[in-house]
């Protein structure tokens, strides 16, 4: 059932707040396989289903979510569950207060069902870097879930829940959304607080989420959305939804998108899609977008300076895990590090601390920065001509779990596709668009200019209605 249903069922007394609640963590159960949940928060949700059931009987006003479960990559601090971003460093962190979208989603009606797996502080493109362990994808547990939201990607996907929570930074919604063939939302830079939601890069940090349809997605983000004064890189509430479009859109596919690296089932995919388009009198053309090409290059140096900046501090000593036996405090820094931190953490560490040093800073930090402020004027030049661009999600669908592991590489790539919009602070929607020929989703990625996700969801929610 979709989100509206779900809470008019309730609302209507045809259902309660608690016998959702209870479906949605039986579900979960059944769906421990998969290893998506890394914990459950039955207590405090069955409280809030029962208050909300409370102000239904009694007559009183709930919101648009009365009644609604979720679930929460597990880099949201929320009440009720450990907070560990799926490391060591905070497996015993509880939260001393809620993330602003959490706060946002609860007063709407929302009831909280569990954290989901994740790669450790959302490091990754598989959620193999996980401290706890690999999820499965929903279509084939020997396929990568995706990351690092992939524990949100499958359990939205397997409709535990009719919305699951996550973070993207890099694409770390959208390319597991892909992969397991749901709607996946990274709203424009600024439009959800990133206040309670454990930092990677502050300056590409963006809170969306998962879902089965366009609309679901579009009304989670307009609850979200909006200025939160603990967060001064927020916007104001500018976000407003729209009907689905009747107007003729223009619309830009990135040729640097479609190359022969691109897996031939996704380019497949693209164009059946395109095709679709055209269909419904939409103009589609191919466009250049030159940068393209080093925008994995900026991203992995820009990224990894922000992470080594804010995973500074994690040193043992104000919070997170502490080595034992140690007797001075280079020491305690070092092993606490050591044993908090998974691989990928300390590889992104030690890139970023090299090119923020001394020497280095100029020659690397200071040359992308620039890179990533021509990338931008390119994009925002195609959007003077074009209402809406387009790109595969990822250049291939789910990979095997183990693949890419030794290969950091082959692991980056996974994101080239996504990267791009979240350098320039751009909206961008996965829309699941088929399968390939053994039945694994592949999606595509409509990017809107900032501050246009109304457009973005309204093609989105005119191409779901079509077909």
């Amino acid at each position: 059932m979709t989100i509206q249903e779900i809470r008019d069922r309730v609302v209507r007394g045809e259902s309660t707040a608690r016998e959702e609640v209870e479906a949605a963590l039986s579900r979960a159960e059944q769906a421990n396989g998969y290893h998506a949940l890394l914990s459950t928060i039955r207590d405090r949700a069955l409280e809030r289903a029962d208050m909300i059931d409370l102000q239904i009987k009694n007559g009183e006003e709930v919101g648009p979510l009365a009644g609604v479960p979720f679930v929460a990559k597990d880099n949201y601090l929320v009440f009720g569950a450990p907070t560990t971003a799926a490391s060591h460093m905070l497996e015993d962190f509880v939260a001393p207060l809620q993330a602003t979208v959490i706060e946002r989603l609860e007063h709407a009606g929302a009831i909280c069902i569990g954290k989901t797996n994740l790669d450790a502080f959302a490091h990754g493109g598989s959620t193999e870097n996980s401290a706890f362990g690999v999820t499965n994808n929903a279509y084939d547990m020997t396929k990568v879930a995706g990351g690092s939201s992939g524990g949100s990607a499958v359990l939205a996907a397997l409709d535990v829940v009719p919305f699951a929570l996550g973070s993207d930074t890099g694409g770390s919604i959208r390319q597991p959304a892909s992969f397991n063939g749901v709607y996946g939302y990274k709203p424009t830079y600024g439009m959800t607080s990133r206040y309670g939601v454990v930092a990677m890069a502050s300056s590409t940090d963006t809170m969306g989420c998962f879902a089965k349809t366009a609309e679901d997605t579009e009304l989670v983000m307009s609850i979200m959305s909006g200025k939160d004064d603990k967060d001064l890189t927020t916007l104001d509430d500018y976000f407003v939804a729209m009907p689905a479009t009747t107007d003729k859109l223009k619309i830009g596919v990135i040729r640097e998108s479609l190359t022969d690296d691109v897996d031939p089932e996704v380019k497949r995919v693209t164009h059946e899609f395109v095709t679709r388009l055209e269909s419904m009198g939409h103009t589609v053309e191919e466009v250049d977008l030159p940068m393209a090409k080093y925008a994995l290059a900026i991203y992995y140096i820009i990224v990894p300076a922000e992470v080594s900046s804010n995973l500074a501090r994690y040193d043992g000593i104000r919070y997170g895990l502490r080595a034992d036996g140690v007797h001075e405090l280079t020491e305690l820094y070092g092993l606490s590090r050591d044993q908090g931190f998974m691989p990928e953490n300390k590889r992104r560490i030690m890139i970023g601390s090299y090119v923020l040093s001394s020497g280095y800073y100029d020659a690397y930090f200071q040359q992308a920065s620039r890179a990533r402020t021509i990338l931008i004027n390119q994009y925002n030049a195609l959007f003077e001509k074009y209402d809406l661009l387009l790109t595969p999600t990822a250049p291939t669908p789910a990979f095997g779990i183990g693949d890419n592991v030794d290969d950091p590489i082959k692991m980056y790539l996974a994101d080239i596709m996504t990267v791009p919009p979240s350098l320039a602070g751009l909206p961008a929607l996965n829309v699941p668009a088929g399968k390939s020929e053994t039945g694994l989703p592949i999606g595509v990625q409509l990017v809107g200019p900032a501050k246009r996700d109304d457009l973005v969801f309204a093609l989105a929610k005119q191409m779901e209605k079509a077909s």
